[in-house]
């Protein structure tokens, strides 16, 4: 597996696994500032590499490479299991493997979007309950799943204005709000909403080497079949139709393969 960045290599931060928040240099960010996929093969520095576990497809590799790498490391940071409700905001890639891998780590996921295609793939992949917030208030609809108290833990991927609201809103007291989605800025009443109900809230960027290895590790032990996010497959000459759909935003991840 590739990690996508590339930073000084020297910095406190590059040599623990995260380069994309280097301290010496804005890093190389491989598919945006420096080259990337898109190509039968791609040329990359040796340090950005990964082990990917036998068990799994390059295909998977890749999904861990980028969202559900993402998602991996924002649950790290909460550690959900049998005991936690979480919402789970957006069921994009990165949402639905926030579900899947929430679900497998034993917490109950309740699944937001407003598509109904990946609402269903929300419940494949383990969401107990979906939300679809056109249809319904989101922060009413998890209080009355979660008996009055709201989740333990909410997880934003979206980065919509009103998801990044409720995400908080639909907390319990002491509840924790992990931010990756990034979208239009949006304002969040410190008093009523987080300080005065004990509310934590962190952001997530990426990922680091470390977890992005321990992901993968976890896929295999847990027997979680991470290429499930890939809803479609495309030939490198058929990318425009895949972005094409992408721009849609109603099914999984897509994939180009050779």
């Amino acid at each position: 597996m590739i990690h996508h960045y590339s930073g000084c290599h020297i910095c406190d931060q590059c040599r623990t696994g995260w380069p994309q928040i280097c301290e010496n240099k804005v890093p190389d960010i491989y598919g945006w500032t420096a080259h990337g996929a898109h190509a039968k093969y791609m040329k990359c520095a040796a340090h950005t590499l990964v082990t990917l576990p036998e068990e799994l497809s390059f295909e998977a590799g890749a999904a861990i490479a980028c969202g559900s790498g993402t998602s991996y490391a924002a649950l790290r940071k909460i550690q959900p299991n049998g005991s936690h409700t979480i919402a789970i905001f957006g069921q994009g890639p990165v949402g639905l493997s926030g579900t899947q891998f929430a679900a497998a780590m034993g917490a109950r996921v309740i699944a937001l979007d407003i598509s109904p295609e990946r609402l269903e793939m929300a419940r494949r992949f383990g969401a107990v309950e979906t939300i679809n917030p056109v249809e319904t208030d989101a922060v009413e609809a998890i209080r009355e799943l979660t008996h009055g108290r709201g989740a333990h833990y909410t997880l934003e991927t979206s980065g919509a204005p009103q998801a990044i609201n409720d995400a908080v809103k639909c907390l319990r007291l002491w509840g924790t709000a992990v931010f990756v989605g990034l979208g239009q800025p949006t304002e969040i009443n410190l008093a009523s909403d987080v300080i005065f109900r004990q509310i934590n809230m962190a952001g997530s960027f990426t990922f680091s080497t470390n977890l992005m290895e321990d992901c993968g590790v976890f896929s295999v032990d847990r027997g979680i079949d991470v290429g499930s996010i890939f809803s479609d497959r495309w030939a490198l000459e058929d990318a425009g139709k895949a972005y094409d759909l992408l721009d849609k935003q109603v099914g999984g991840k897509g994939v180009i393969v050779f």
